[in-house]
């Protein structure tokens, strides 16, 4: 479990990822990341992979002051997040995931916001995009000159 702040209504959950299992242990047979390998007890199970997730938000406009020290507060709390960019109605966040499949670390990245919503206090606003792709994808796009640009430089920036 992620340390962070508790969730609306409840000060006891707090944002979670996938949690650790037989895949993250030190094993020389262990696979790369996303083969599959047997476990201790025979069962075949996937390592983790990673993840660049893109998280736009979007809402009635708030001060870029606040915007911008709700986003630093997030990245304080939370150091996994690469780089934010912000604007007086809308704002970007990009990270790695480490997750099983596809569908945990989209889970995980659309609590991200309503969780830390309160803790950073970030503004209410609503998830408007969701990308995750795989760091395989992430690369090729790079290297073909598509997708999103490398998550340089890393920190909370005005677009």
């Amino acid at each position: 479990m992620r340390p962070g702040a508790a969730s609306r209504g409840s000060a006891e959950r707090a944002l979670t990822s996938v949690a650790a299992g037989a895949a993250y242990e030190s094993d020389p047979y262990e696979a790369h990341e996303g083969e599959t390998r047997e476990s201790r007890e025979g069962e075949t199970v996937e390592a983790p992979r990673l993840w660049h997730v893109t998280l736009s938000v979007s809402g009635a406009e708030a001060p870029l002051k606040e915007v911008r020290r709700g986003l630093e507060q997030l990245a304080h709390d939370h150091p996994f997040l690469l780089t934010s960019r912000y604007a007086p109605d809308h704002a970007e966040i990009r990270y790695w995931e480490e997750a099983r499949d596809l569908h945990d670390a989209a889970a995980v990245a659309l609590r991200l916001w309503g969780e830390h919503r309160q803790s950073a206090q970030l503004p209410p606003w609503e998830i408007v995009g969701l990308e995750v792709i795989d760091r395989d994808t992430y690369h090729q796009r790079i290297a073909e000159g598509y997708g999103p640009l490398p998550a340089t430089p890393v920190g909370v920036h005005p677009f």
